[in-house]
């Protein structure tokens, strides 16, 4: 991991999620870094409905006992109905345990708006940590286009560059769920870091590895075991031996930059009409004369990913 000097102020991340259990996951990995602050989670509609995402936002905090403010963002895509993903998370997102909800309560100020104001706040140091559809996103940037002048970076979980997807044969989730937001995203956006899934597929971990890392003594590997049963079931059944985990390989890249050993950057524009609706189109071979917008992961230090993920479930 990156080393930063004790002295060091924490640098600010905001979190543009949809919390399902992956994106459980990489919120521990945030809060259990020291050398980060969270100042926000924006929340979206995704994984399961946007009364769910914020909720189980807010019930995240209770178990890691974290205080920060949660910002209600969209709760659909902007033009388009999509399909949610509870047949994997659940109908709650959260594995359907029937977890006591929280009591804590969002804040008043939409998701776009607060992006924007949190950029001001921060500006030349936030981190905007995407990880579920852009719909919030998509629409600060239309509120301001300046945004992106006042992040020092923005990583995107998100895509599927070799045009493997997991929600269709070319498509990935979170860019499929809302292709106008995704689109705006990636034309708005001078640069940023993809984390796609590809090199989710690409950097698993052993399972037996990472379920011995639920057997830890903590809050948040006690929470993250009981509501992602149901997901790893369903891992296991499709991918033996292998344990993907998508938000957190984001969230990685993220808090340290260092894990990042191999990139590639082209220009990344999303499909939006025809059965390859929500695809991530890569300008592999530099057609376009438009500059590369997309840093594109290709190679991850496995060990700092371990690191980072088994820190975060110690965490609380």
């Amino acid at each position: 991991m990156t080393d930063h000097p004790a002295t060091a102020e924490p640098i600010p991340l905001l979190i543009d999620t949809d919390p399902g259990v992956d994106d459980a996951l990489a919120l521990m990995m945030a809060f259990a870094s020291p050398e980060h602050r969270v100042v926000g989670l924006s929340i979206a509609a995704g994984n399961v409905g946007l009364d769910h995402t914020v909720g189980n936002a807010l019930k995240l905090l209770d178990v890691l006992a974290a205080d920060v403010p949660v910002f209600p963002g969209c709760p659909l895509p902007l033009l388009a109905p999509a399909p949610d993903a509870s047949h994997v998370h659940g109908r709650d997102g959260f594995g359907d345990t029937g977890y006591l909800p929280s009591r804590r309560q969002p804040a008043a100020e939409h998701a776009a708006n607060a992006i924007i104001r949190l950029s001001h706040v921060h500006a030349g140091r936030l981190v905007l940590i995407a990880l579920g559809p852009l719909t919030n996103l998509a629409l600060a940037l239309r509120l301001d286009p300046s945004l992106p002048e006042r992040l020092a970076r923005i990583v995107i979980m998100g895509g599927a560059v070799r045009m493997q997807g997991n929600i269709s044969p070319w498509a990935e989730f979170n860019l499929r769920f809302d292709p106008e937001a995704a689109a705006i995203v990636f034309d708005g956006l001078p640069r940023f870091d993809l984390v796609d899934w590809q090199a989710v597929l690409d950097h698993p971990f052993p399972r037996s590895d990472f379920e011995r890392w639920l057997d830890f003594d903590s809050p948040a590997a006690r929470f993250f075991t009981a509501i992602s049963q149901r997901f790893r079931d369903q891992q296991s059944q499709q991918r033996g031996d292998h344990a993907h985990a998508a938000d957190a390989l984001a969230m990685a890249i993220a808090l340290d930059p260092d894990a990042g050993l191999e990139w590639r950057s082209h220009r990344v524009r999303i499909a939006l009409d025809g059965h390859a609706r929500g695809a991530s189109l890569v300008d592999w071979q530099q057609h376009d004369p438009s500059p590369a917008n997309a840093r594109i992961l290709i190679t991850c230090n496995r060990s700092r990913f371990a690191a980072l993920v088994q820190r975060g479930l110690r965490y609380g």
